[in-house]
């Protein structure tokens, strides 16, 4: 059974929804939640599942700590769902195309530093973009300069408020993260 930890900072639906998907499943299980935010949404939707969470700080995670805690666990796949720190260097190295992310927008295009959720959705907006998506990536030490596993595109009216763009988007996430995942552990057997 090949072990999938996530990492996740605030309400967490992207993860429950990857470890509802796998809650079935014999070729992978969630093992872990490692969470940056004590107050966290994610750490009740674990709990309801039976999956441990590890909750740690900025310092922890770029000293050895959270890399130690994995060490531990040895998992197949890292998985950033809705995680806002840079992932630290460290952890990539130990851990290389072992990690990936998803990001609520077809990368390159509003990607980097300070591009995450709703600032991501207003830009869309403001840029009368006529298309936006998702993109699933491997993790590097570059904020979402990985290499492309998958991307999925939604096309807009041009009339979609930033929250209308946001609830299409997060029907892609819903849709899509679980079995990408599950085809990058397919590869990895």
């Amino acid at each position: 059974m090949k072990k999938i930890v996530l990492f996740a900072s605030g309400s967490g639906t992207n993860a429950e929804n990857i470890i509802k998907y796998f809650v079935q499943s014999k070729l992978g299980t969630v093992v872990a939640v490692f969470t940056n935010n004590p107050n966290a949404k994610v750490i009740e939707r674990a709990k309801k599942y039976g999956v441990p969470t590890q909750i740690f700080s900025k310092e922890q995670l770029f000293e050895s700590e959270v890399l130690q805690k994995i060490n531990v666990i040895q998992p197949d796949l890292i998985v950033l769902a809705g995680f806002l720190l840079k992932f630290p260097e460290n952890i990539i190295a130990a851990y290389p195309d072992k990690i990936i992310n998803i990001h609520p927008a077809l990368l390159p295009k509003y990607g980097g530093k300070g591009m995450y959720g709703m600032n991501i959705h207003n830009a869309i907006v403001a840029n009368r973009e006529k298309e936006t998506g998702i993109t699933i990536h491997f993790v590097n030490e570059n904020y979402d300069e990985g290499n492309i596993i998958f991307q999925q595109n939604v096309v807009l009216a041009g009339d979609e408020t930033p929250e209308e763009v946001a609830a299409k988007i997060h029907e892609l996430e819903q849709k899509y993260f679980p079995t990408v995942i599950e085809g990058i552990l397919n590869q990895k057997s």
